[in-house]
């Protein structure tokens, strides 16, 4: 916990820190907070807050318990993606994130100091948010708490951010989570009905449970440095390889916003990571850097350092009774590729929804369980390809060193031998095995079942423009034939417990709709004919049809909610 009589971390570039005071609440014997919260986040960093907003989205309070007073300090994770940013539309803060964040697209890699290989993310003109941005996490942390600021004075209490409040013990029943919590005012408890363990690597809720991540830990170190330097160079991801003036390394550099400049370099066999962390370690690393690459007459100066070390490691389960975890208390991503907080911010959004709707008594708790089958799942996904990028920047053993040297040396001829050096970025997961997915129809084209739905341009704007926080029934219409069901079958759907929003894309002249596409969209959503999904809240396809048969969209809600209770319901109003 941050001690308040400290001095603010500096300024970096237009950023300036601001401390916030710790507040109790009113409390009565056994200094117990009265009442029972719907949720408790402990961690106030971007995957608490942004759980916090999603949760507010469906109209659930929580109460986040952050144990520092201010915003992180230093870049830490500074790359979004664009499934990232989609999120972060739906929380309301993608303005802000778009004007600071630097957009790019791809990357070079050098080979001692010739360029082996030349990358660029998938990108054309249907997307309306780049690839990727670089924005520092104090950044990103501040936007997301602007966010919850203007939530609360619209509905004062929504999100109840409790700075400098540490969690220090826990225990559970059937009926919630007793969650005792230090400030500088003292020791209080307070009791949840569901806890979110957002509280990062080391997770005291995790180490609480006993609990314990399983997989694999490398012993690559790498060191970082933020500096500030004002270099012309444009935003792009830069690796060099066994650079002369760090032989044996590996070295990254990417653009931040306000000049700031992140440099990462692994730590050779043998280096001491507290001498490579000392001040004049630093300075004579990055100089030699810029030295070699044509920028050594510029002034700069350091901002930040940091170090880690790579690893793919999971929780078996992110559900335990009342407690649920995400982001780096559930796993541990290495950082190539950036799946790190982009992870992070995929387990906030489908666990947003899913809590609430518990919350809210429209589902029944199995729905969290599918929470932990999904969310582990896209870890392994994620980390198979993290792990691939990582023994290649971060050779585990000589075996692997040699074969990079071998890829690297024989890369600039042979361009399919280029390709092992691709950093894979990340990108949306399927949830390919799903138990909220339902059968549906066959289409030629299109995204399936557990698929996020990908951006379309629209005649005007584009297709998430039209796509809520909400279970969505999108039907799209190139035609003058009806593709949406019978009114009937849409009031028998909502007589159900699952709400849902109706949107309709049709093609020019094709009858009343909320939107216009070109036939190129439809072909691209297998809707040359017509067809009909339905979209999770998280904007994954929960159910697809090319014409929805009688009763099937009231049990593919029943199912993609786990309405258990309102299941029987469902299925007599469909028969």
């Amino acid at each position: 916990m941050t001690n308040p009589h400290t001095e603010l971390p500096p300024a970096v570039g237009a950023f300036r820190y601001t401390r916030h005071a710790a507040r109790t609440p009113t409390l009565g014997p056994g200094r117990l907070e009265a009442g029972r919260h719907p949720v408790v986040i402990a961690g106030g960093g971007p995957v608490g807050m942004a759980l916090a907003l999603g949760l507010a989205n469906h109209g659930v309070r929580s109460v986040i318990l952050e144990a520092d007073d201010t915003v992180c300090v230093g870049s830490r994770a500074a790359c979004i993606s664009r499934r990232s940013l989609e999120i972060m539309e739906r929380l309301g803060v993608l303005p802000a994130f778009l004007a600071k964040g630097l957009p790019w697209t791809g990357g070079r890699s050098f080979y001692r100091t010739e360029e082996v290989f030349r990358f660029e993310m998938p990108h054309d003109a249907r997307q309306k948010l780049p690839p990727m941005i670089n924005l520092e996490q104090y950044y990103i942390e501040q936007y997301l708490l602007d966010e919850i600021e203007r939530r609360n004075a619209a509905s004062p209490g929504l999100v109840d951010l409790r700075w400098g409040t540490e969690l220090t013990g826990l225990a559970q029943d059937g009926d919630g989570v007793t969650l005792d919590v230090r400030n500088a005012a003292g020791d209080y408890r307070l009791q949840t009905q569901w806890l979110a363990a957002c509280d990062g690597g080391q997770s005291f809720v995790r180490k609480a449970l006993g609990l314990a991540l399983e997989g694999t830990a490398y012993e690559g170190r790498y060191v970082i440095i933020d500096i500030e330097l004002h270099s012309s160079h444009p935003t792009e991801r830069r690796a060099w390889f066994d650079p002369p003036w760090n032989p044996g390394s590996t070295v990254l550099m990417h653009r931040q916003p306000d000049d700031i400049w992140r440099i990462d370099y692994q730590l050779r066999a043998g280096q001491s990571t507290e001498e490579a962390l000392q001040p004049a370690a630093v300075a004579a690393f990055v100089q030699r850097h810029l030295d070699a690459i044509g920028e050594g007459h510029l002034p700069w100066k350091t901002v930040w350092t940091s170090v880690y070390r790579a690893g793919a490691m999971t929780l078996d389960s992110y559900r335990h009774g009342r407690v649920l975890f995400a982001g780096n208390a559930a796993h541990a991503m290495p950082i190539f590729g950036v799946r790190g907080l982009n992870s992070g911010f995929d387990d906030a959004d489908n666990l947003a929804w899913k809590l609430a709707f518990v919350a809210r008594g429209l589902s029944d708790a199995a729905l969290l369980d599918a929470y932990s089958h999904e969310r582990i799942a896209a870890f392994h996904v994620n980390a198979e390809n993290a792990m691939r990028s990582t023994e290649f920047m971060s050779p585990p053993s000589r075996g692997f060193d040699l074969l990079r040297e071998a890829a690297l040396s024989l890369s600039q001829r042979h361009r399919g031998i280029a390709q092992l050096i691709n950093p894979r970025q990340t990108q949306a997961v399927r949830y390919a095995d799903s138990p909220l997915s339902s059968e549906g129809d066959a289409l030629p084209a299109g995204p399936l079942p557990g698929e996020a739905m990908p951006e379309q341009p629209l005649a005007e704007g584009h297709l998430s423009d039209w796509i809520a926080p909400a279970f969505t029934l999108l039907v799209l219409q190139p035609g003058g034939e009806a593709a949406a069901p019978a009114d009937e079958e849409l009031a028998r759907a909502r007589r159900g417990a699952v709400p849902f929003v109706v949107r309709t894309i049709a093609a020019p002249g094709a009858g009343a709709a909320d939107a216009r596409a070109e036939p190129a969209v439809f072909e691209a959503l297998g809707a040359r004919d017509g067809a009909v999904y339905l979209l999770r809240p998280d904007g994954h396809v929960a159910a697809r049809w090319r014409r929805v048969p009688p009763g099937a969209l009231p049990r593919a809600l029943a199912r993609a909610a786990v309405a258990s209770a309102n299941t029987t319901a469902f299925e007599e109003t469909a028969a």
